[in-house]
């Protein structure tokens, strides 16, 4: 019987997530921390999990680092939860569509208190 890859992905998100929360003692990993979608390979070999930080750049950054330095330890535990033969390699990959959903509704905001929006703030 063949696993369906977007199965392990759902599968993996929730217990990456739980991961995250539970079992990383880094206090580079802020609790403000979410895992937004997992992608993974056909053949199971690789798996993108998208994660958003919430805080200031400079504590996003570390806490980015911390996660992918931590990668090697997810995919240890994950080995224990998911019950695979061979468990995928964890990449990390910032989400940034919380941002760009911010910086879109601030600009539609601007717009309607009829504020001027400058070009340099449309790119």
């Amino acid at each position: 019987m063949r696993i369906r890859p977007e199965k392990v992905a759902h599968l993996m998100r929730r217990e990456v997530a739980e991961i995250l929360q539970r079992r990383v003692r880094d206090p580079r990993v802020s609790a403000m921390v979410s895992v937004t979608d997992v992608e993974v390979t056909k053949d199971l070999s690789f798996a993108r999990v998208f994660v958003t930080i919430l805080g200031p750049v400079a504590e996003r950054e570390a806490t980015f680092d911390a996660l992918k330095h931590a990668a090697g330890f997810v995919r240890h535990e994950l080995g224990g939860r998911l019950g695979l033969r061979e468990v995928p390699e964890v990449r990390f990959v910032y989400d940034e569509s919380l941002d760009r959903g911010a910086r879109v509704e601030e600009l539609l905001k601007r717009i309607h208190e009829d504020k001027p929006v400058e070009d340099e703030e449309l790119e």
